[in-house]
C-alpha cells in the first residue's frame, strides 16, 4: 500500500480530492485495486487550509494508519505514484473509495431533459418539421429538469429521515448563545452536538455533520477551553486528539455564554468524559473575536450565526448542487410553450400547463427559500425583557 506525494496541477482553481494524497490498495502484482483520497475521509477537510496539513498527518487524523495496522498490511509512505499499474489504459482505472450523494441516473436525466428540448424546440423546427407535437415533446422533456430535482430531493430526505434514528439515544447539547449577542433562529434550532457512545456528532448552523470518533488514537480525546490571555473570559472550546491536533472548535460567545450555557458545558464535559484544561490563547485573539487567521477559523464560522445570504446560498438546492443559474434559465425556455395555455386546441393547453409545471417547479423551491429565511430562520432571536 502506498501514499503518494499531492501532486497538485499547476494553475488549478478548484480543489482536488487528492491534495492531501491517496492511500492505493495493491494486489501482489503492484496493481492498484482500490485507491482511497485522504481529504475524503478527513471530517474537518473543508474546515482547514491547504497549507495545514500533510498526508502522514492526514493518515492519523482519518484512522487509516490504525486501519491499516490492524489488517496487518505493510504501509510504505515514500514510494512514488510513478510506480503503480492502474490499469486506466486498459479502461479498468482502480475504484475510488469516495462519497457520492447524488446518484448517477440524476445527472443522465437531466442531460435528456436538456437534450430533448433543445431538439426538439429549435434543431427540428429549423429544419421545417416543426409542429405542436415537437413543441409538446420539448415542454415534457424540460420537465424532466426540475422533475429530477424533486425526485432526488425527496430520495436525499428519506435518507436523511432513516439516520436520524442512529440518533436517538445520543446525549444532545443545543447552542445558548449570549443574550442580544445577534444569534439567529436557524442556528439555535438547527445546530447541536450530539454525543454517542462511539462519535460526536457536529451539526452546524446550515445542517452539515461533521462525525469525530470517541476513544481511538485518532478521536475527542481531551477537551480545551481558550482563554483571553489579558481578562481570562473564555473564547472558546477545541476538541484535540491523542497527538493534540485541533479536530473542532466551538465559539464560547454563541454555544455557552447565555442562561443555559453552564448547564450545556456541565453536560458536554459529563456525556464526553474526557480530561478538560484551559489554556490562553495566542496570536491577538480576544472576546468576539472573527477568529481570523486561526486553523480552524472556518469551522468557527461555521458553528456559529451565520450572514443570512450565505446560509441561503449553503441550503439553496440550486446554490449548494447544481448551479445558481438553473432557476432563471429553465423558466426562460418554458417561455415559448407556456403561450400554448392561451390555445383553443388541447395539445396546446397540455404543452402549456407542462411548461407552467416546469416554472413552478424551478421558482417555488427558490421563493419559498428566501421566504422562510426572511421572515423567519434568518432573523435575529430578540433578547426577552427582563
Amino acid at each position: 500500500m502506498v501514499v503518494p506525494p499531492p501532486e497538485p496541477p499547476s494553475g488549478a482553481k478548484t480543489v482536488s480530492a487528492d491534495r492531501w494524497g491517496v492511500v492505493d490498495f495493491l494486489d501482489a502484482d503492484r496493481k492498484v485495486v482500490l485507491r482511497v483520497p485522504l481529504a475524503e475521509w478527513l471530517p474537518e477537510a473543508g474546515l482547514v487550509g491547504l497549507i495545514d496539513l500533510n498526508p502522514r498527518e492526514c493518515l492519523d487524523r482519518t484512522g487509516m494508519r490504525a486501519l491499516v495496522a490492524d489488517l496487518g498490511i505493510p504501509l510504505d509512505e515514500t514510494a512514488s505514484s510513478d510506480s503503480l499499474r492502474t490499469d486506466t489504459d486498459s479502461g479498468s482505472p482502480p475504484d475510488r473509495a469516495v462519497h457520492r450523494e447524488l446518484p448517477v441516473w440524476y445527472n443522465w436525466v437531466r442531460g435528456i431533459g436538456f437534450l430533448v428540448w433543445f431538439i426538439f424546440l429549435l434543431v427540428i423546427p429549423m429544419t421545417g418539421n416543426g409542429s405542436r407535437w415537437t413543441v409538446l415533446t420539448a415542454a415534457a422533456g424540460l420537465l424532466l429538469v426540475p422533475g429530477a430535482n424533486l425526485v432526488v430531493r425527496c430520495l436525499l430526505w428519506s435518507r436523511v429521515r432513516k439516520s436520524d434514528t442512529s440518533l436517538a439515544d445520543a446525549e444532545v447539547i443545543t447552542p445558548s448563545p449570549e443574550a442580544g449577542a445577534g444569534a439567529t433562529y436557524r442556528f439555535c434550532d438547527t445546530a447541536a452536538i450530539r454525543v454517542l457512545p462511539g462519535d460526536v456528532v457536529l451539526t452546524n448552523t446550515v445542517g452539515e455533520e461533521r462525525w469525530i470518533p470517541r476513544g481511538s488514537a485518532h478521536g475527542v480525546a481531551r477537551v480545551v477551553r481558550l482563554l483571553d490571555p489579558s481578562s481570562g473570559s473564555v473564547l472558546g472550546v477545541e476538541f484535540r486528539d491523542n497527538r493534540n491536533a485541533m479536530r473542532a472548535l466551538l465559539p464560547w460567545q454563541w454555544w455557552f455564554a447565555g442562561p443555559q450555557g453552564p448547564e450545556n458545558w456541565a453536560r458536554l464535559v459529563g456525556a464526553l468524559g474526557v480530561p478538560v484544561s484551559d489554556e490562553k490563547t495566542r496570536g491577538g485573539l480576544e472576546s468576539g473575536t472573527t477568529w481570523q487567521g486561526y486553523v480552524m477559523a472556518t469551522d468557527a464560522r461555521k458553528m456559529s450565526p451565520m450572514d443570512a445570504k450565505e446560509a441561503r446560498r449553503a441550503t439553496g438546492w440550486h446554490s449548494s448542487v447544481i448551479g445558481s443559474g438553473e432557476p432563471i434559465v429553465v423558466p426562460i425556455f418554458s417561455l415559448l410553450p407556456l403561450i400554448g395555455v392561451t390555445s383553443s386546441q388541447a395539445i396546446g393547453q397540455v404543452t402549456g400547463i407542462l411548461a407552467a409545471l416546469t416554472i413552478a417547479a424551478e421558482l417555488l423551491p427558490v421563493l419559498s427559500l428566501h421566504l422562510v429565511s426572511r421572515v423567519k430562520l434568518d432573523r435575529a432571536i430578540e433578547p426577552e425583557p427582563s
